[in-house]
């Protein structure tokens, strides 16, 4: 079984924000008061500026999309967030943007490399987003990223 996942992760409000100032975005509420934007192939596309800088560490971030993270983050912390996983085994990648610059990452896993004690790149970024875990769960499903394995996905009603 596969999971995909493109996605800025926010408060609702400034996820919101961001959703009505860009055209193709749309903020969907997760738990504990984030919500997600999902980076559909589209969304990627329409945010890519050709003479932006490349933010590395990541496998599909758009040129030009770290200078509006830092824009954005100046209202409140940001993250970009990506994971490929196929069969068990895949990657995952994440930064958060606070107060115009990166202040969390990039972080990554590759391909076989277990989590670090902190946890993954993705629940180490929904933590600095404010993100608890509860009994037996880490913050990936805490705040209800398994509900939907594809990154489309997130855009059904």
């Amino acid at each position: 079984m596969s999971y995909e996942l493109r996605a800025l992760l926010a408060s609702v409000e400034l996820a919101n924000v961001v959703a009505a100032e860009v055209r193709l975005a749309r903020a969907v509420p997760l738990e504990q008061g984030l919500a997600l934007i999902p980076l559909t192939a589209e969304l990627l596309d329409s945010l890519e500026q050709p003479d932006g800088a490349v933010v590395a560490g990541f496998g599909f971030f758009p040129r030009g999309l770290g200078h509006r993270l830092s824009a954005w983050s100046k209202a409140g912390p940001i993250a970009y967030a990506e994971a490929d996983y196929f069969g068990g085994q895949g990657s995952q990648r994440g930064a958060v943007w606070m107060d115009g610059k990166i202040e969390l990452g990039p972080l990554g896993i590759e391909i076989g490399e277990g989590f670090p004690t902190e946890g993954s790149p993705i629940s180490q970024v929904l933590r600095r987003l404010g993100a608890r875990r509860p009994h037996g769960a880490d913050e990936f499903e805490a705040v209800g990223l398994g509900r939907h394995r594809h990154t489309e996905d997130w855009l059904e009603r």
